[in-house]
This record gives C-alpha cells, sequence and structure tokens, in this order.
C-alpha cells in the first residue's frame, strides 16, 4: 500500500510540473494555431539563467530572471514568427524546430558536462506523513503549480485578456473585427507560455533530481504528449492530459522491477508518455477533451 501511495503522490507532483509545460503549449496554441517545439529549450534557458544567478540575486531574483529570459519567447513571435504568420501554422511551426535546435545547441555548449543547482530553498529536506517520506520539492511544486494554475484559469475565465484569447481560438478574424489587438495577444500568450516553462525548470531540477543539465530541456518535452492527449488547445485537457501522463509515467518508473520481471526490461517510463499518447490518439484522435474542428465548404 505504501509503495501505491507513493507512487500516486509522484504522479501528482510530476503531473503538476507537466502542468505549466502542458499550458504552455496549449497557450500558444490557441494565441497562434502554431505548436511551439522549441518549449524545451526555453525551459531549459529559464533553469539556466536561475541556476547561473542564484547566488548573486537570491533564489526569488533568480527565477525572476528566468522567468524574463523564457518570456522572450515573445521576441521569438514579434521578430520571426509574426513575418510567417500568413503562411499558416506550419511553416512557424517548422520555425520553431529550428530555434530550439539553435537554442539548445548553446545551451548545451555552456552547460557541458556539468550539472547546475538552483538554489532552491527546499534543498533535499524530506518530509514524513501517513507512513510516506517525500521530497520537500514535490510538496512545494504540487503547491506552486495549483497556485499558478489557479491564477491562469481565473484570468483564463474571467478577465479581458482570457475572453480575447478565448475569443482568438474560435474565430481570429471575427476577433479582430471586434478589436482584439492579435499581435499584442500572440505576444502575451508566448511569453506567459516561457515564464511557466521556466518555473517548471526549478522543479525538474530540484531533489531528488541531481540538477539541472543539458537533457532536462529534453525530459520536459515529455509535457506535449501530455498536451495532446488531453486535445491540444484545450486547457482543461492539459490539465487532465499532465495528471494521465504524470501518474502513468510514475507507475511505470515505482513498478519498474516488476514490469521488468514481465519482460518490459528497465527505463519503460522514459517513453510511457509517448506511448500513452498514441494509444489515447489511437482511439480519440482529437484528445481526451479536444474537439473536431467543422470547416465551411
Amino acid at each position: 500500500m505504501n509503495t501505491l501511495l507513493q507512487t500516486v503522490f509522484n504522479g501528482i507532483a510530476l503531473g503538476s510540473v507537466y502542468a505549466l509545460v502542458a499550458l504552455g503549449f496549449t497557450l500558444v496554441h490557441k494565441a497562434s494555431g502554431a505548436v511551439n517545439f522549441a518549449h524545451g529549450s526555453l525551459l531549459l534557458l529559464g533553469g539556466y539563467l536561475v541556476a547561473r544567478f542564484h547566488e548573486p540575486l537570491g533564489f526569488p531574483g533568480a527565477v525572476a530572471l528566468g522567468a524574463a529570459g523564457a518570456g522572450l519567447a515573445a521576441v521569438l513571435q514579434g521578430l520571426v514568427l509574426r513575418r510567417v504568420a500568413r503562411t499558416g501554422v506550419a511553416v512557424p511551426t517548422i520555425l520553431t524546430i529550428g530555434v530550439d535546435i539553435l537554442l539548445f545547441t548553446e545551451l548545451a555548449r555552456r552547460i557541458g558536462g556539468e550539472v547546475l543547482g538552483t538554489g532552491d530553498p527546499w534543498g533535499s529536506r524530506v518530509a514524513a506523513f501517513a507512513g510516506l517520506t517525500v521530497a520537500q520539492a514535490r510538496v512545494a511544486s504540487i503547491v506552486v503549480s495549483l497556485l499558478l494554475v489557479g491564477a491562469f484559469l481565473a484570468a483564463f475565465r474571467w478577465t479581458r485578456w482570457g475572453l480575447a484569447v478565448r475569443a482568438s481560438a474560435l474565430d481570429e478574424e471575427a476577433a479582430v473585427l471586434m478589436g482584439v489587438r492579435g499581435e499584442r495577444l500572440r505576444l502575451s500568450a508566448w511569453a506567459l507560455a516561457g515564464c511557466l516553462a521556466a518555473v517548471a525548470a526549478v522543479f525538474l531540477a530540484a531533489f531528488p533530481s541531481p540538477g539541472l543539465d543539458r537533457t532536462t530541456g529534453q525530459l520536459a518535452l515529455a509535457a506535449f504528449p501530455a498536451a495532446v492527449v488531453g486535445g491540444l488547445g484545450s486547457v482543461g485537457g492539459a490539465l487532465l492530459g499532465s495528471a494521465v501522463i504524470g501518474l502513468t509515467q510514475a507507475a511505470a518508473a515505482g513498478y519498474q522491477q516488476q514490469l521488468g520481471a514481465l519482460g518490459l526490461g528497465h527505463g519503460l517510463s522514459d517513453i510511457t508518455p509517448y506511448a500513452v499518447m498514441v494509444l489515447v490518439l489511437a482511439v480519440r484522435p482529437h484528445g481526451l477533451l479536444g474537439t473536431k474542428e467543422l470547416s465551411r465548404v
């Protein structure tokens, strides 16, 4: 029973971090129709800035700097992707792949073989309750993610910005005619997605992880299947998909010895997000909460 409870807790903690990244994918898709494959490198950029500047600036200041750095995704949208927006969504999406390669290559060169600490206040401390021993960083990840997701949902539901995002996602031309400034909306969406990714980087690098290294951004891409499983473009789907991916990945890691005895092999948790994505899309091509797009002919 303790193993099951430990696995569920780990899955919730992992899913809460994935939720921050998946919301970024979803927000960018809703605002611009493109898929930002540079999201993992932007996450790595935010985490790298936190790791490098937490000593001179302190942890809160470094997180703010990391969020601002990852928020430079808005610059990517404003200077590069805006110029090809009229070509459809395929070209901007392909461009983000090129940006991801360039940004990751430079960050990997700077990080090298180092494992960087982010200076988070939880360190390697653990907490015990209900017979479980859990890292305080994972408890913090759940609390912080709940606060950020709650603030995002409130803004998305009750502010003019959220109304503009929803209106633009439904019918961009009609939204522009009603006064929605599409370019400003896209800039804010890309910036917010980058900021959420930077916060996620802190928890991906926190204990029991050894720290931030060059693979952290690639690990974060497990949140992309979470967004797809829930239904790309659905905010609720991103949260549901994150929970599903987090729990299944934690289960694969927690029971890897038993799964190995069945011939499934070790390291199954690394491919679990993509296996779940394939299985879900085979049954529901638009995701769990996604809707089929209709076009007028």
